[in-house]
């Protein structure tokens, strides 16, 4: 009951968010221009239409991100509801240990996903380095969690501390799915996978410190401890990447301010010093 109620609220987060990025201008229709207007020189451009043309190519630039934002939302949103998906049945599981590889497997396979999609959008030559390593990180632990679950049936029955295990989980993950469904409308590509991926390598740690807590496999707390030690690093890297690159685009953002305010004011003293006619 509590996992089918968690899935409808994220299902329900994720409609809202294409119903958001489906929401685009409606364009509007030409008229037709009466002969006599339109008989300018062929070699001859009027203002009107070099405006005209303006629009249309910052509309089309302003079309052309938009749709890639689409893309990229489209892309993380199929992403997080197949890790959510995979991680809701692992959570189920009757033994912690078993419950803590099956979540941790579709979680790391989220993992990949992201970083695929930020190596396909992103520009940024720090971000596009640790996607990759991501993608070899957790592939090579994907290979360990499958070989430990070939021989790792689930137990029977719920063991004594199966429920306190269940919720420790389904509470980290409200909490991870929530950041992440915010991070990944970032219009900007490089800052949406790694504000997305900041509350998912979060998330991980989370449910390693479960399993330290609740698990008795040694294999599987071995791989807990890992976890928190090789993400947590990566946690710190992506946190003052995420501050420096708002304190650039602050910055950028000033000095085009500035910039626009001086033009003013020297457009204004040029105005007021032409004599009147």
């Amino acid at each position: 009951m509590i996992a089918s109620h968690r899935f409808a609220l994220f299902a329900t987060s994720i409609s809202a968010a294409f119903i958001l990025s489906a929401c685009q201008p409606a364009t509007e229709s030409s008229e037709v221009m009466p002969a006599e207007e339109v008989a300018a020189p062929a070699t001859e451009m009027t203002a009107d239409q070099e405006n005209m043309d303006g629009h249309n190519m910052a509309g089309g630039d302003a079309m052309a991100d938009e749709q890639k934002m689409t893309d990229i939302l489209k892309d993380y949103t199929k992403s997080m509801t197949g890790m959510h998906d995979e991680m809701m049945i692992g959570m189920a599981y009757n033994d912690p240990d078993t419950a803590f590889a099956k979540g941790m497997l579709g979680h790391h396979r989220g993992a990949i996903d992201m970083a695929k999609i930020e190596l396909k959008y992103g520009t940024d030559a720090a971000m596009r380095e640790l996607a990759q390593k991501i993608t070899v990180a957790q592939q090579a632990e994907i290979d360990i969690l499958n070989k430990w679950l070939a021989g790792h049936p689930d137990a029977a029955k719920p063991k004594p501390n199966t429920q306190a295990m269940q919720q420790a989980y389904a509470k980290s993950m409200d909490g991870m799915h929530g950041d992440m469904m915010l991070a990944i409308t970032d219009p900007l590509p490089d800052m949406a996978f790694t504000r997305g991926m900041l509350p998912h390598h979060i998330g991980a740690v989370d449910m390693a410190k479960i399993q330290l807590k609740y698990g008795t496999d040694e294999e599987m707390r071995k791989l807990a401890q890992d976890i928190i030690d090789a993400q947590q690093p990566e946690i710190q890297v992506m946190q003052n990447w995420i501050a420096a690159n708002k304190i650039d685009k602050l910055n950028n953002d000033t000095i085009s301010n500035d910039a626009t305010s001086n033009d003013a004011t020297v457009e204004n003293e040029v105005d007021a010093k032409e004599p009147a006619e």
